[in-house]
């Protein structure tokens, strides 16, 4: 093979795994190429997931003068003669804005971009085909970062036009009167947010009991609430058996018998590896039965030079963490004395309307690990930001040790979530106790001052327990 088809570092699939992990082995000179077989770079993250649906929350919000709603104690409507076209405008803007910002850094640390669809050879050498013509190229290493794609069982007829799945869901050419949301899960809970905050009547149908299972109780009841207020209903404990389409829209019968008729359905419930046409039996490797490729610890395969990182190994599948794992991943393929490990602690962040973000344990947790805890609130109609901000639904919750009062876990719904759980984060990630909190000095008024006070409010319950001990 010739020299010039020779790499350190074989990336196949350009989302935000494969950009970090191909720019981190380029900084310390490594030669890398980065295979994509997509128009355009950066993957589900940049082009049908993460930075639309988010761009697309704050269009809704602005839109729909939800945010107003508090500040001036008006009703809200949709304002005249929005258009799709309106709606997608700064969704379009901020797409290529990323997408050339990608292209950029590829340049910048003179990775060279292959494109064409990748299939494996052997364990050491990939075939890329594009247009008829096939380029063979030799890895040392080869990582995996082609990210994951939405589940389409048989039963859901998806046709793109009235029946979508989460990848599809944005080329909507309209806004639809109504639309049924399957699946109660993060992406299902933004989009079902979202359309119910542009006027759409949403339905939202999940097979468990309650929204996000994964978060505190608490904080995932108040989002039922808070969607439920403006106007979403919800058929908990029910699975579609069936969904056909109409020339006027979708009829979703449920296994229970009860039947939906709704102009557009958002299915959105599971997702698998995106690996159709990698030959992966060639390399020797397979996904598991949860549809993902496994790897260790440092993101190695079965395989030892093929690494994966990103969707494609599943859990948690944040655009954040998969940043994270491509650089991990490259600096123990070449031993870099790096980044040797992501954070044991992640925060979850989910753009749903309010938004909610959170880290550690929840009460839940505590309760299944028999962790003795004492839990601190604060809320957002306490707090003068808060009302500046026209929230005053919000909550913050921290959940810290009885005996040592360290800091275990937050939960924040409300205004800015995602960005103040950074706070926190510090704090768990330190071990350190909710004490930091009431010593530090926080800018008034501001969201950030809910940490005092929600550690104020742990204080005070610590001492009443122990009063009522005692």
């Amino acid at each position: 093979m010739p020299a010039s088809e020779n790499f350190d570092l074989l990336v196949i699939g350009c989302g935000p795994a494969g950009e970090k992990a191909g720019a981190q082995a380029a900084y310390f000179g490594k030669r890398v190429a980065v295979i994509e077989r997509a128009e355009h770079m950066g993957g589900s993250c940049i082009n049908t997931g993460t930075v639309p649906s988010k761009t697309l929350r704050e269009s809704a919000l602005y839109f729909s003068g939800l945010k107003q709603r508090g500040l001036y104690g008006i009703d809200y409507s949709l304002k005249d003669n929005l258009s799709v076209h309106d709606f997608m405008h700064h969704e379009r803007e901020v797409v290529e804005m990323e997408r050339q910002r990608i292209l950029k850094n590829l340049e910048l640390h003179h990775i060279e971009l292959v494109r064409g669809q990748a299939a494996f050879v052997d364990a050491h050498t990939v075939s890329v085909t594009t247009s008829g013509a096939t380029r063979q190229l030799r890895g040392e290493v080869i990582l995996i970062s082609t990210g994951s794609k939405p589940n389409r069982p048989a039963e859901i007829a998806f046709d793109d036009v009235h029946t979508f799945d989460s990848d599809t869901f944005l080329q909507m050419d309209r806004i639809p009167k109504s639309l049924a949301v399957i699946g109660g899960g993060v992406i299902g809970c933004e989009y079902a947010s979202i359309f119910e905050a542009l006027g759409s009547a949403v339905t939202l149908v999940d097979g468990r009991d309650r929204l996000l299972p994964f978060l505190d109780p608490e904080i995932s009841e108040r989002l039922r609430d808070r969607l439920a207020e403006i106007g979403m209903t919800f058929w908990f404990n029910e699975r579609p058996a069936k969904v056909e389409n109409s020339p006027t829209g979708a009829r979703l019968t449920m296994k229970s018998g009860k039947v939906l008729e709704t102009d557009a359905v958002l299915f959105a419930a599971g997702r698998r590896a995106a690996v159709d046409g990698l030959a992966l039996e060639n390399a020797g490797l397979a996904v598991n039965d949860r549809g993902y490729i496994a790897v260790d610890e440092n993101y190695r395969t079965s395989v030892p030079n093929i690494y994966a990182a990103g969707d494609v190994i599943g859990f948690p599948a944040l655009a954040s963490t998969s940043m994270e794992q491509g650089r991990v991943a490259v600096c123990h393929a070449f031993s870099f004395k790096y980044k040797q490990r992501v954070a044991s602690l992640l925060p979850m962040g989910i753009y749903t309307i309010p938004e909610i973000s959170a880290a550690g344990e929840t009460e839940e947790s505590c309760k299944e690990k028999k962790i003795d805890y004492v839990v601190g609130r604060a809320r957002y109609e306490n707090n003068a930001r808060g009302h500046i901000t026209g929230d005053t639904s919000g909550l913050l919750k921290l959940i810290f040790a009885r005996a040592d009062k360290k800091l275990l876990g937050v939960s924040i719904i409300g205004e800015n979530a995602t960005e103040l759980i950074h706070i926190g984060l510090v704090v768990l990630d330190h071990n350190q106790t909710i004490d930091e909190f009431i010593e530090q000095v926080f800018n008034y008024p501001t969201l950030s001052e809910l940490y005092k006070y929600a550690a104020y409010d742990g204080l005070g319950n610590l001492a009443g327990h122990k009063l009522r001990e005692g």
